[in-house]
Protein backbone atom coordinates (compact mmCIF):
# COMPACT_ATOMS: atom_id res chain seq x y z
CA UNK A 1 0.00 0.00 0.00
CA UNK A 2 1.32 3.06 -0.85
CA UNK A 3 1.45 6.16 2.16
CA UNK A 4 -1.58 8.74 1.71
CA UNK A 5 0.35 11.38 3.32
CA UNK A 6 3.73 13.62 2.99
CA UNK A 7 4.85 12.68 6.52
CA UNK A 8 3.65 8.88 6.57
CA UNK A 9 5.77 8.95 2.76
CA UNK A 10 8.69 10.43 4.55
CA UNK A 11 8.75 8.13 7.66
CA UNK A 12 8.74 4.64 5.53
CA UNK A 13 11.20 6.12 2.72
CA UNK A 14 13.74 6.74 6.50
CA UNK A 15 12.62 3.40 7.48
CA UNK A 16 13.74 2.01 3.70
CA UNK A 17 17.22 4.03 4.44
CA UNK A 18 17.75 2.24 7.52
CA UNK A 19 16.95 -1.11 6.88
CA UNK A 20 19.04 -0.91 3.00
CA UNK A 21 22.10 1.36 5.27
CA UNK A 22 21.79 -1.66 8.05
CA UNK A 23 21.64 -4.02 5.44
CA UNK A 24 24.87 -2.88 3.81
CA UNK A 25 26.69 -2.44 6.88
CA UNK A 26 25.83 -6.06 8.17
CA UNK A 27 27.00 -7.00 4.13
CA UNK A 28 30.01 -4.96 4.49
CA UNK A 29 30.64 -6.57 8.39
CA UNK A 30 30.11 -10.34 6.68
CA UNK A 31 32.76 -9.74 3.47
CA UNK A 32 34.92 -8.02 5.56
CA UNK A 33 34.79 -10.32 9.01
CA UNK A 34 38.55 -8.38 10.34
CA UNK A 35 38.04 -7.82 14.27
CA UNK A 36 40.18 -5.08 15.34
CA UNK A 37 43.96 -5.65 16.70
CA UNK A 38 44.59 -6.78 20.08
CA UNK A 39 47.58 -6.88 22.46
CA UNK A 40 47.93 -8.85 25.43
CA UNK A 41 51.87 -8.04 26.94
CA UNK A 42 51.42 -10.63 30.02
CA UNK A 43 51.29 -13.64 27.79
CA UNK A 44 54.34 -15.21 28.10
CA UNK A 45 57.46 -15.29 25.69
CA UNK A 46 60.41 -17.46 25.28
CA UNK A 47 63.32 -15.14 24.28
CA UNK A 48 65.77 -17.07 21.69
CA UNK A 49 68.63 -18.04 22.94
CA UNK A 50 71.87 -17.34 20.51
CA UNK A 51 72.72 -20.48 18.55
CA UNK A 52 75.46 -20.45 15.85
CA UNK A 53 74.46 -20.92 12.19
CA UNK A 54 74.58 -24.56 10.80
CA UNK A 55 77.60 -25.19 8.52
CA UNK A 56 76.39 -25.17 5.18
CA UNK A 57 76.39 -28.35 3.39
CA UNK A 58 78.46 -29.25 0.47
CA UNK A 59 76.98 -29.41 -2.95
CA UNK A 60 77.89 -32.94 -3.21
CA UNK A 61 76.65 -33.89 0.28
CA UNK A 62 74.21 -37.04 0.26
CA UNK A 63 73.13 -36.83 3.63
CA UNK A 64 71.29 -33.51 3.30
CA UNK A 65 67.72 -33.10 4.00
CA UNK A 66 64.92 -30.47 3.65
CA UNK A 67 62.38 -32.76 5.20
CA UNK A 68 59.39 -30.63 5.49
CA UNK A 69 56.84 -28.06 4.12
CA UNK A 70 58.69 -25.35 5.99
CA UNK A 71 61.96 -26.99 6.48
CA UNK A 72 61.39 -27.45 10.41
CA UNK A 73 58.95 -29.23 12.20
CA UNK A 74 57.72 -25.62 13.73
CA UNK A 75 56.96 -24.75 10.35
CA UNK A 76 59.47 -22.12 11.26
CA UNK A 77 60.32 -21.18 7.45
CA UNK A 78 64.05 -20.22 8.58
CA UNK A 79 66.70 -21.75 6.68
CA UNK A 80 69.98 -20.13 8.56
CA UNK A 81 73.39 -19.41 5.98
CA UNK A 82 76.76 -19.33 7.65
CA UNK A 83 77.44 -16.22 4.98
CA UNK A 84 75.23 -14.14 3.78
CA UNK A 85 73.90 -14.72 0.31
CA UNK A 86 73.60 -11.65 -2.51
CA UNK A 87 72.61 -11.49 -5.89
CA UNK A 88 73.48 -11.95 -8.72
CA UNK A 89 72.31 -15.55 -8.60
CA UNK A 90 73.35 -16.93 -11.83
CA UNK A 91 70.54 -19.83 -12.97
CA UNK A 92 71.71 -23.18 -13.32
CA UNK A 93 69.26 -25.25 -14.70
CA UNK A 94 65.33 -25.54 -15.39
CA UNK A 95 62.98 -28.90 -15.12
CA UNK A 96 60.34 -26.95 -17.04
CA UNK A 97 56.78 -28.33 -17.82
CA UNK A 98 53.07 -27.58 -17.70
CA UNK A 99 51.39 -28.59 -14.51
CA UNK A 100 50.53 -26.01 -11.81
CA UNK A 101 53.25 -25.89 -9.17
CA UNK A 102 51.74 -24.82 -5.99
CA UNK A 103 53.95 -26.21 -3.31
CA UNK A 104 57.86 -26.70 -3.60
CA UNK A 105 60.39 -29.88 -3.40
CA UNK A 106 61.80 -31.41 -0.72
CA UNK A 107 65.04 -32.68 -0.17
CA UNK A 108 66.79 -35.83 0.89
CA UNK A 109 70.41 -37.01 0.07
CA UNK A 110 71.21 -35.51 -3.57
CA UNK A 111 67.98 -35.44 -4.64
CA UNK A 112 64.42 -33.40 -4.89
CA UNK A 113 61.21 -34.52 -4.71
CA UNK A 114 58.42 -32.51 -6.64
CA UNK A 115 54.31 -33.30 -5.87
CA UNK A 116 53.09 -31.39 -9.14
CA UNK A 117 49.12 -30.41 -9.12
CA UNK A 118 48.86 -33.61 -11.07
CA UNK A 119 49.29 -35.75 -8.63
CA UNK A 120 52.75 -36.59 -10.36
CA UNK A 121 55.85 -36.91 -8.43
CA UNK A 122 58.96 -36.30 -9.58
CA UNK A 123 62.83 -36.96 -8.22
CA UNK A 124 65.32 -34.68 -9.59
CA UNK A 125 69.24 -34.03 -8.73
CA UNK A 126 70.01 -31.34 -7.17
CA UNK A 127 73.39 -30.45 -8.97
CA UNK A 128 71.66 -30.98 -12.56
CA UNK A 129 68.48 -31.15 -12.73
CA UNK A 130 68.56 -34.39 -14.07
CA UNK A 131 64.72 -36.10 -13.88
CA UNK A 132 65.30 -39.93 -12.86
CA UNK A 133 62.17 -40.74 -12.64
CA UNK A 134 58.80 -39.87 -12.04
CA UNK A 135 55.98 -41.44 -11.01
CA UNK A 136 51.63 -40.60 -11.14
CA UNK A 137 50.01 -40.94 -7.95
CA UNK A 138 46.32 -39.60 -8.40
CA UNK A 139 44.77 -36.71 -10.34
CA UNK A 140 45.25 -33.67 -7.90
CA UNK A 141 47.80 -32.79 -5.58
CA UNK A 142 48.12 -29.31 -3.66
CA UNK A 143 50.99 -30.47 -1.10
CA UNK A 144 54.82 -31.06 -0.17
CA UNK A 145 55.79 -34.50 0.60
CA UNK A 146 57.35 -35.35 3.53
CA UNK A 147 61.18 -37.00 3.72
CA UNK A 148 61.99 -39.41 6.44
CA UNK A 149 64.64 -42.16 5.73
CA UNK A 150 64.30 -42.94 2.36
CA UNK A 151 60.77 -42.93 2.10
CA UNK A 152 58.06 -40.06 0.95
CA UNK A 153 54.84 -39.46 2.65
CA UNK A 154 52.34 -37.46 -0.01
CA UNK A 155 48.54 -36.02 0.65
CA UNK A 156 46.80 -36.86 -2.97
CA UNK A 157 43.36 -34.54 -2.93
CA UNK A 158 41.78 -36.54 -5.43
CA UNK A 159 43.04 -40.11 -6.54
CA UNK A 160 40.75 -39.67 -9.29
CA UNK A 161 38.72 -36.98 -11.44
CA UNK A 162 35.85 -35.63 -9.34
CA UNK A 163 36.41 -38.02 -6.22
CA UNK A 164 35.57 -36.93 -2.86
CA UNK A 165 38.42 -39.26 -1.40
CA UNK A 166 41.87 -38.34 -0.92
CA UNK A 167 44.57 -40.56 -0.12
CA UNK A 168 47.67 -40.62 1.88
CA UNK A 169 50.88 -42.36 0.30
CA UNK A 170 54.35 -43.82 1.13
CA UNK A 171 56.85 -43.69 -1.60
CA UNK A 172 60.08 -45.54 -1.54
CA UNK A 173 62.82 -43.56 -3.24
CA UNK A 174 65.69 -45.82 -3.33
CA UNK A 175 63.86 -48.14 -6.02
CA UNK A 176 60.38 -46.06 -6.75
CA UNK A 177 57.29 -47.92 -5.43
CA UNK A 178 54.34 -47.64 -3.27
CA UNK A 179 54.99 -48.64 -0.26
CA UNK A 180 51.85 -48.27 1.37
CA UNK A 181 48.88 -46.07 0.53
CA UNK A 182 45.82 -45.45 2.48
CA UNK A 183 42.15 -44.11 0.85
CA UNK A 184 40.45 -41.32 3.25
CA UNK A 185 36.70 -40.90 3.39
CA UNK A 186 37.55 -37.19 2.25
CA UNK A 187 40.19 -35.20 0.51
CA UNK A 188 43.70 -34.02 2.15
CA UNK A 189 45.62 -31.27 0.89
CA UNK A 190 48.01 -31.14 3.64
CA UNK A 191 51.91 -31.14 3.80
CA UNK A 192 52.81 -34.31 5.86
CA UNK A 193 54.73 -34.14 9.16
CA UNK A 194 57.01 -36.60 10.51
CA UNK A 195 57.80 -37.19 14.22
CA UNK A 196 59.49 -39.72 15.15
CA UNK A 197 57.81 -42.83 13.67
CA UNK A 198 54.42 -41.04 13.11
CA UNK A 199 52.92 -39.38 10.23
CA UNK A 200 50.51 -36.23 10.94
CA UNK A 201 48.11 -35.38 8.43
CA UNK A 202 44.85 -33.39 8.26
CA UNK A 203 41.57 -33.77 5.94
CA UNK A 204 38.70 -31.69 4.17
CA UNK A 205 35.77 -33.51 6.71
CA UNK A 206 38.22 -32.44 9.82
CA UNK A 207 39.66 -35.18 10.32
CA UNK A 208 43.32 -35.36 12.14
CA UNK A 209 44.86 -38.66 11.19
CA UNK A 210 48.18 -39.93 13.13
CA UNK A 211 49.53 -43.24 10.97
CA UNK A 212 52.15 -45.64 11.77
CA UNK A 213 55.55 -44.70 9.09
CA UNK A 214 56.10 -48.13 8.59
CA UNK A 215 52.88 -49.76 7.52
CA UNK A 216 49.93 -46.78 7.78
CA UNK A 217 48.11 -48.73 10.15
CA UNK A 218 45.91 -46.03 12.44
CA UNK A 219 47.08 -44.85 15.73
CA UNK A 220 44.31 -42.06 16.55
CA UNK A 221 42.35 -39.78 14.98
CA UNK A 222 41.03 -36.08 16.07
CA UNK A 223 38.08 -34.23 15.18
CA UNK A 224 38.02 -30.85 14.43
CA UNK A 225 35.96 -28.05 13.88
CA UNK A 226 35.97 -27.82 10.31
CA UNK A 227 37.99 -28.37 7.09
CA UNK A 228 42.10 -28.92 7.94
CA UNK A 229 43.35 -27.32 5.30
CA UNK A 230 46.92 -26.29 6.22
CA UNK A 231 49.52 -28.73 7.76
CA UNK A 232 50.63 -29.26 11.19
CA UNK A 233 53.59 -27.96 13.24
CA UNK A 234 55.30 -29.35 16.12
CA UNK A 235 56.89 -28.67 18.96
CA UNK A 236 57.72 -30.21 22.35
CA UNK A 237 55.56 -33.26 22.19
CA UNK A 238 52.82 -31.48 20.94
CA UNK A 239 51.08 -30.29 17.62
CA UNK A 240 49.51 -27.42 16.66
CA UNK A 241 46.76 -26.79 13.61
CA UNK A 242 44.05 -24.35 12.45
CA UNK A 243 40.87 -25.09 11.09
CA UNK A 244 37.79 -24.03 9.16
CA UNK A 245 35.49 -23.47 12.05
CA UNK A 246 37.70 -20.37 13.31
CA UNK A 247 39.79 -22.44 15.88
CA UNK A 248 43.34 -23.51 16.37
CA UNK A 249 43.95 -26.58 18.41
CA UNK A 250 47.15 -28.44 20.25
CA UNK A 251 47.10 -31.57 20.69
CA UNK A 252 48.90 -34.28 22.33
CA UNK A 253 51.12 -36.00 19.26
CA UNK A 254 51.31 -39.28 21.19
CA UNK A 255 47.76 -39.69 22.21
CA UNK A 256 45.78 -37.01 20.20
CA UNK A 257 44.44 -35.77 23.47
CA UNK A 258 43.10 -32.13 23.34
CA UNK A 259 45.42 -30.12 24.77
CA UNK A 260 43.42 -26.83 24.39
CA UNK A 261 41.06 -25.38 21.55
CA UNK A 262 40.66 -21.23 20.89
CA UNK A 263 38.92 -19.26 18.44
CA UNK A 264 40.96 -16.26 16.48
CA UNK A 265 37.18 -14.35 17.92
CA UNK A 266 36.65 -10.66 17.79
CA UNK A 267 34.51 -11.04 14.29
CA UNK A 268 33.08 -8.30 13.30
CA UNK A 269 29.83 -7.32 14.89
CA UNK A 270 30.39 -11.10 16.49
CA UNK A 271 29.87 -12.96 13.17
CA UNK A 272 32.57 -15.15 13.48
CA UNK A 273 36.51 -15.21 13.12
CA UNK A 274 36.92 -16.69 9.79
CA UNK A 275 38.89 -19.96 8.57
CA UNK A 276 42.58 -21.05 9.27
CA UNK A 277 43.98 -22.11 6.09
CA UNK A 278 48.10 -21.16 6.55
CA UNK A 279 50.00 -23.85 8.21
CA UNK A 280 51.00 -22.37 12.01
CA UNK A 281 54.40 -21.44 12.39
CA UNK A 282 55.94 -22.20 16.25
CA UNK A 283 58.21 -20.55 17.86
CA UNK A 284 59.42 -18.08 21.17
CA UNK A 285 56.63 -20.23 22.97
CA UNK A 286 53.98 -19.24 20.56
CA UNK A 287 51.78 -20.10 17.87
CA UNK A 288 51.88 -17.79 14.94
CA UNK A 289 48.87 -18.03 12.01
CA UNK A 290 47.27 -16.07 9.69
CA UNK A 291 43.36 -16.19 9.28
CA UNK A 292 40.56 -15.25 6.04
CA UNK A 293 39.51 -12.45 8.07
CA UNK A 294 43.05 -10.82 7.54
CA UNK A 295 43.83 -11.41 10.63
CA UNK A 296 47.44 -12.59 12.00
CA UNK A 297 47.50 -14.15 15.34
CA UNK A 298 50.07 -15.31 18.38
CA UNK A 299 48.79 -17.35 20.91
CA UNK A 300 50.51 -19.30 23.91
CA UNK A 301 52.04 -22.54 23.04
CA UNK A 302 51.14 -23.74 26.77
CA UNK A 303 47.23 -22.21 27.09
CA UNK A 304 46.15 -20.76 23.99
CA UNK A 305 46.10 -17.60 25.52
CA UNK A 306 45.83 -15.08 22.82
CA UNK A 307 49.11 -12.82 22.69
CA UNK A 308 48.13 -10.60 19.94
CA UNK A 309 45.95 -10.26 16.70
CA UNK A 310 47.35 -7.72 13.93
CA UNK A 311 44.87 -6.84 10.72
CA UNK A 312 46.15 -6.28 7.49
CA UNK A 313 44.05 -5.59 4.61
CA UNK A 314 42.80 -8.74 2.81
CA UNK A 315 43.15 -12.40 3.24
CA UNK A 316 46.31 -14.10 5.01
CA UNK A 317 46.61 -17.23 3.24
CA UNK A 318 50.40 -17.27 3.34
CA UNK A 319 52.41 -19.48 5.72
CA UNK A 320 54.28 -17.06 8.24
CA UNK A 321 58.08 -17.63 8.56
CA UNK A 322 59.70 -16.90 12.08
CA UNK A 323 62.64 -15.91 13.41
CA UNK A 324 65.02 -13.54 15.96
CA UNK A 325 66.66 -11.16 12.84
CA UNK A 326 69.56 -9.73 13.41
CA UNK A 327 69.62 -6.18 13.63
CA UNK A 328 65.51 -6.48 14.81
CA UNK A 329 64.92 -9.52 16.94
CA UNK A 330 62.36 -12.03 16.89
CA UNK A 331 59.97 -11.27 13.82
CA UNK A 332 57.45 -12.81 11.96
CA UNK A 333 56.91 -12.35 8.38
CA UNK A 334 53.96 -12.60 6.42
CA UNK A 335 51.98 -11.77 3.22
CA UNK A 336 48.27 -10.78 2.86
CA UNK A 337 46.53 -10.66 -0.58
CA UNK A 338 46.26 -6.70 0.04
CA UNK A 339 49.85 -6.94 -1.91
CA UNK A 340 51.81 -6.62 1.14
CA UNK A 341 54.61 -8.21 3.44
CA UNK A 342 54.63 -7.38 6.84
CA UNK A 343 56.94 -7.89 9.28
CA UNK A 344 55.96 -7.76 12.78
CA UNK A 345 57.31 -8.02 16.17
CA UNK A 346 56.92 -11.80 17.40
CA UNK A 347 56.87 -10.45 20.92
CA UNK A 348 53.94 -7.66 20.18
CA UNK A 349 52.53 -7.71 16.57
CA UNK A 350 53.60 -3.93 16.04
CA UNK A 351 55.01 -3.12 12.71
CA UNK A 352 58.46 -3.15 12.28
CA UNK A 353 58.25 -2.64 8.69
CA UNK A 354 55.94 -3.01 5.51
CA UNK A 355 56.76 -3.89 1.60
CA UNK A 356 54.47 -3.13 -0.83
CA UNK A 357 54.68 -6.38 -3.35
CA UNK A 358 54.41 -7.00 -7.13
CA UNK A 359 50.88 -8.34 -6.19
CA UNK A 360 48.76 -10.21 -3.92
CA UNK A 361 50.49 -12.86 -1.75
CA UNK A 362 49.02 -16.08 -0.99
CA UNK A 363 51.57 -18.90 -0.91
CA UNK A 364 54.13 -18.60 2.25
CA UNK A 365 57.08 -16.99 3.25
CA UNK A 366 60.49 -18.37 3.50
CA UNK A 367 63.91 -17.06 4.69
CA UNK A 368 67.01 -18.07 3.45
CA UNK A 369 70.21 -16.81 5.84
CA UNK A 370 68.83 -12.66 6.59
CA UNK A 371 67.15 -12.44 3.00
CA UNK A 372 63.01 -13.24 3.46
CA UNK A 373 61.75 -14.36 0.16
CA UNK A 374 57.68 -14.26 -1.54
CA UNK A 375 56.23 -14.86 -4.55
CA UNK A 376 53.20 -13.19 -5.81
CA UNK A 377 49.82 -14.29 -8.05
CA UNK A 378 50.72 -12.21 -10.82
CA UNK A 379 53.98 -14.04 -11.36
CA UNK A 380 56.68 -12.31 -9.36
CA UNK A 381 59.91 -14.06 -6.79
CA UNK A 382 61.29 -11.46 -4.50
CA UNK A 383 63.99 -11.20 -2.11
CA UNK A 384 64.13 -8.52 0.57
CA UNK A 385 66.75 -7.64 3.37
CA UNK A 386 64.40 -9.30 6.37
CA UNK A 387 66.15 -6.35 8.78
CA UNK A 388 65.07 -3.44 6.59
CA UNK A 389 62.57 -4.61 3.98
CA UNK A 390 64.45 -3.31 0.96
CA UNK A 391 64.62 -4.94 -2.03
CA UNK A 392 67.55 -7.37 -2.49
CA UNK A 393 66.44 -9.06 -5.84
CA UNK A 394 63.38 -9.95 -7.85
CA UNK A 395 62.58 -12.51 -10.83
CA UNK A 396 59.55 -12.37 -13.13
CA UNK A 397 58.90 -16.21 -12.01
CA UNK A 398 56.63 -17.94 -9.38
CA UNK A 399 53.28 -17.53 -7.72
CA UNK A 400 52.88 -19.28 -4.68
CA UNK A 401 55.09 -21.13 -2.37
CA UNK A 402 58.53 -19.11 -3.16
CA UNK A 403 62.01 -21.13 -2.52
CA UNK A 404 64.08 -23.81 -0.75
CA UNK A 405 68.03 -23.71 -0.57
CA UNK A 406 70.61 -26.41 0.13
CA UNK A 407 72.75 -23.78 1.18
CA UNK A 408 74.29 -24.03 -2.39
CA UNK A 409 71.70 -23.28 -4.58
CA UNK A 410 67.78 -21.60 -4.18
CA UNK A 411 65.49 -23.81 -5.46
CA UNK A 412 62.70 -21.44 -6.92
CA UNK A 413 59.29 -22.51 -7.18
CA UNK A 414 58.35 -21.25 -10.79
CA UNK A 415 53.83 -21.84 -12.07
CA UNK A 416 54.93 -24.49 -13.99
CA UNK A 417 58.92 -25.03 -13.90
CA UNK A 418 61.31 -25.50 -11.20
CA UNK A 419 64.19 -23.48 -11.04
CA UNK A 420 67.59 -23.41 -9.84
CA UNK A 421 70.23 -20.59 -9.34
CA UNK A 422 73.41 -20.55 -7.61
CA UNK A 423 73.74 -18.48 -4.34
CA UNK A 424 77.60 -18.97 -4.50
CA UNK A 425 78.56 -17.87 -8.00
CA UNK A 426 82.08 -17.30 -7.36
CA UNK A 427 82.92 -20.59 -7.20
CA UNK A 428 81.91 -21.57 -10.36
CA UNK A 429 78.96 -24.19 -11.57
CA UNK A 430 78.94 -27.44 -10.43
CA UNK A 431 79.89 -30.26 -12.80
CA UNK A 432 77.77 -32.84 -13.94
CA UNK A 433 79.41 -35.79 -12.38
CA UNK A 434 78.33 -39.88 -12.62
CA UNK A 435 76.28 -40.28 -9.75
CA UNK A 436 73.74 -37.51 -11.46
CA UNK A 437 72.69 -40.22 -14.16
CA UNK A 438 69.54 -42.13 -13.18
CA UNK A 439 70.39 -44.96 -10.80
CA UNK A 440 67.46 -47.31 -10.74
CA UNK A 441 69.31 -50.84 -9.31
CA UNK A 442 67.03 -51.82 -6.44
CA UNK A 443 68.42 -52.37 -3.28
CA UNK A 444 68.68 -56.33 -2.60
CA UNK A 445 65.35 -56.58 -0.67
CA UNK A 446 63.50 -55.11 -3.46
CA UNK A 447 65.38 -57.96 -5.76
CA UNK A 448 64.63 -60.87 -3.77
CA UNK A 449 60.77 -59.72 -3.95
CA UNK A 450 60.55 -58.95 -7.77
CA UNK A 451 62.45 -62.40 -7.70
CA UNK A 452 60.17 -64.13 -5.85
CA UNK A 453 56.92 -61.92 -7.85
CA UNK A 454 58.04 -63.23 -11.09
CA UNK A 455 57.99 -67.07 -10.07
CA UNK A 456 54.63 -66.67 -8.87
CA UNK A 457 55.62 -66.77 -4.96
Amino acid sequence: MIPRTRKARLLVGGLAALIALTAGVLVYALANDRPADVSNPEVAFRAPAPAPPEPEPEPRDRSFEWPEYGFTRARTRDFPLAQPARPPFPQRWAVRGDELLEFGPVAGGSSLYLLKNNGALYAIKRRSGVVYWKKKLGHLAASSPAYWKGVLFLTILEGDKGSKQGRVVAFNVEYPRVRWSRTLPSRTETSPLVVGDTVYIGSENGTVYALRADDGRLRWTYKAAGAVKGGLAYEDGKLFLGDYGGRVHALSARSGRKIWSVTGGGGAFGLGGGRFYATPSVAFGRVYVGNTNGSMYSFSTANGALAWRKGTGDYIYSSAAVTSAAGIGPTVYVGSYDGTLYALNARTGDTRWTHRAEGRISGGIQLIGDLVFYSTLNGHTTALGAATGRQVWTVRKGKFNPVISDGRYLFLNGQTSLFAYDLRPGNGPVELEPGDTPELKPPKRDRARLARERQGG
